[in-house]
């Protein structure tokens, strides 16, 4: 951690060679995310490009608090999926309707990326992780979308393993809700 702290210093004084360090360190992370995130090679590799774009542009404005700079990374690319969904579904809406998603089968109780995988619409989706907490919807983004373990997230969380699975159950529990056809949720 003090070699990395360092390294970030060194980076907010501007030394390419500092912040070229950090890429090298967390650029495949940061890929892997956003491409199980998108889907799309071209796109994730736009996407990865332009988080450590913005990494140097506000790395003035990292503050080192016990937190590993991945966690900073990964907030700046999750905000970059989002983005991206975003622009996605104003270029093309499709939502399915309640008995589409019946005809698409089930929905998965434990994987919120086989709920898009079932053609859940992406706005839909998007939707029902707005209604979890601030810290639900990033163990979902860092465990599914990211693919992250249970303990990987727990540190670019700073938080503890058991903490982390409190809320990826708590977060599930409250997606099937929300996302199960016909039960009240954001889809009656």
């Amino acid at each position: 951690m003090q070699r990395e702290e360092d390294t970030v210093r060194r980076a907010q004084r501007r030394d390419p060679e500092a912040f070229g360090q950090l890429y090298e360190e967390h650029f495949d992370r940061i890929y892997r995310y956003i491409v199980l995130r998108v889907r799309n090679q071209a796109d994730a590799e736009d996407l990865t490009q332009q988080v450590f774009l913005k990494a140097l542009e506000h790395i003035g404005s990292y503050h080192y608090r016990g937190m590993p700079f991945a966690s900073w990374l990964f907030r700046i690319a999750h905000n970059q999926v989002v983005d991206h969904w975003k622009k996605k579904s104003r270029e093309k809406v499709k939502l399915l309707t309640q008995d589409e998603m019946a005809e698409a089968g089930a929905l998965s109780d434990d994987d919120p990326a086989a709920l898009a995988e079932q053609k859940l619409g992406w706005e839909q989706l998007a939707a029902a992780c707005e209604q979890l907490s601030d810290g639900q919807r990033e163990v979902i983004s860092l465990r599914f979308a990211g693919g992250l373990s249970v303990a990987e997230t727990a540190k670019v969380m700073g938080k503890r393993e058991g903490a982390v699975k409190v809320l990826q159950h708590v977060a599930l529990k409250k997606l099937r809700l929300i996302l199960r056809p016909g039960d009240g949720g954001a889809n009656g």
